[in-house]
């Protein structure tokens, strides 16, 4: 189980996307600077053997796994404010993702980093393409392993903006 450090006490009013009142909002980020954003975001998938030797040798029906995948993860960045309400819609500058295949655990490691200059965080972008780039994988290969399953999506990083730099614990 994940140990969380001791932060300070959440209350409504310091959650952005309130109003004083209660309701949900689309935060105003028109009076902030906007500044050189990046995060990065991954996740992993677990499969058996023989279904991750058909992505390791590119022998899928369906084809190219991870370059399909990859395909998708960077389109769900590009998409991120339509699919999540509250979500400013963001001019990205990069969305690079990464795949690795993992030989010991059976699994294929997905990281993404996403960029921009703007006023609002770009978590929410990277973390939208790595799960989209994950459910890809788990989409062309149900067929032959229905028992895959995601793990450890998470922030790795970000920088940029009032809150500055902030790293994952390993």
């Amino acid at each position: 189980m994940t140990r969380y450090p001791q932060q300070a006490i959440v209350t409504p009013h310091s959650l952005t996307h309130f109003d004083n009142a209660g309701q949900a909002h689309m935060v105003d980020v028109g009076s902030k600077a906007e500044t050189a954003r990046r995060a990065r975001a991954g996740g992993t998938i677990y499969m058996q053997e023989a279904t991750l030797n058909l992505v390791r040798e590119g022998t899928s029906k369906k084809g190219d796994v991870l370059g399909i995948a990859r395909i998708a993860a960077i389109q769900a960045a590009k998409r991120t404010g339509e699919l999540i309400p509250l979500c400013h819609p963001l001019a990205l500058t990069r969305v690079a993702v990464e795949f690795s295949i993992d030989k010991k655990e059976y699994a294929v490691h997905c990281e993404v980093t996403a960029e921009c200059h703007g006023r609002t965080g770009i978590e929410m972008e990277a973390l939208t393409a790595a799960s989209i780039g994950l459910l890809t994988i788990y989409d062309m290969l149900k067929a032959v392993d229905r028992g895959m399953h995601i793990d450890n999506l998470r922030l790795l990083e970000k920088s940029g903006g009032k809150s500055g730099h902030w790293l994952a614990e390993a």
